[in-house]
């Protein structure tokens, strides 16, 4: 379908779930959800408290685009990430433990507390890399994608990255080299309305994302990246379009970040009532009960949410307790 002329709004899909969106992937949805949502509020916790050196940058309210992007993917694919990877990490089954740990700088961290908030790896699980440097993982995951069409894996590499990465010029060049060679690359742009403290309608003029990487020859979508289910959708059809040999899809998610751009973010760039707007309309977790929660009831629910809670403590606790990296 033509892809919008204007950028997509959080929270505005109100269709039902996809008939194929089954009770187990539900299941599975709400444990990464909460999972996700559960980390990130212990990271500012433990954050405020002295736990973790430097600033982090956490994804609270972009739950859903990792989730449904990690449940559509398969074993075998490959994913890079952002400055703000904590949950894209989280969904492909990365050890809170270890990711906990790695915040803290300690040695039992997933890269023995050397690499910190922004710089993960965790291949084993398709975690390929996030990295610091804005629009990097798009050029990451095209040469992703070239090994696994030139190894005819099957695979599909994916690039989670921002409305402000897409002004990059690395990114147009990546874009250019997957159309040019047919890479099973999918681009996942989060669009939380914000490259830092610029709106993200100034700087593309008020452009649809998706408009534009379709003048680049890609199939492009746009989804409520507030909806798991949906997120989880679009990028099941890319995944397959890539594997048909088909080419690249660049996704568009809108989604509402809930927190500030860096932990130490005021954001006084903000309208006063914005947050609160967005925790109404387009908060993850509030979103799948509304429309994604299939036949769990809510007894099943709190009980996934228990567990996921008792996960994240238990995580938090043992980092604490881990020795520091050394030097």
């Amino acid at each position: 379908m033509p892809a919008p002329t204007s950028q997509p709004t959080p929270g505005s899909d109100q269709t039902p779930a996809p008939n194929d969106w089954t009770d187990a992937c539900a299941r599975a949805a709400w444990a990464g959800l909460v999972r996700c949502r559960r980390f990130e509020d212990a990271v500012m916790d433990a954050w405020r408290a002295g736990d973790i050196p430097g600033v982090v940058h956490v994804a609270t309210g972009q739950e859903a685009t990792a989730v449904g992007a990690a449940l559509a993917l398969a074993p075998g694919d490959m994913v890079t990430s952002t400055h703000r990877g904590h949950g894209h990490a989280l969904a492909l089954g990365t050890d809170p433990t270890a990711l906990m740990a790695e915040l803290m700088g300690r040695r039992t961290g997933l890269v023995a507390g050397r690499g910190g908030s922004k710089h993960l790896s965790d291949p084993e699980r398709g975690l390929l890399a996030t990295n610091a440097i804005v629009g990097a993982s798009v050029p990451l995951a095209a040469g992703a994608a070239l090994s696994a069409k030139t190894r005819q894996t099957g695979g599909v590499a994916l690039a989670f990255t921002g409305d402000g990465a897409t002004n990059q010029g690395a990114v147009f060049e990546a874009m250019v080299m997957a159309v040019a060679l047919a890479l099973p690359l999918i681009i996942l742009v989060e669009n939380n309305g914000y490259a830092q403290t610029t709106a993200s309608a100034y700087a593309s003029g008020g452009q649809s994302l998706a408009a534009r990487a379709r003048g680049f020859g890609l199939a492009a979508d746009t989804v409520d990246g507030s909806r798991v289910d949906l997120v989880w959708s679009a990028v099941s059809r890319a995944a397959d379009r890539a594997r048909l040999g088909l080419g690249p899809s660049f996704i568009e998610a809108a989604v509402g970040r809930l927190e500030g751009f860096f932990s130490l973010d005021a954001q006084a760039y903000r309208g006063a009532d914005e947050v609160a707007r967005l925790r109404a309309a387009a908060c993850p977790l509030a979103r799948f009960r509304a429309k994604a929660r299939g036949g769990l009831d809510d007894a099943t629910l709190a009980a996934i949410e228990t567990d996921q809670a008792d996960a994240v403590d238990a995580a938090l606790a043992a980092a604490r307790a881990a020795p520091p990296a050394g030097p």
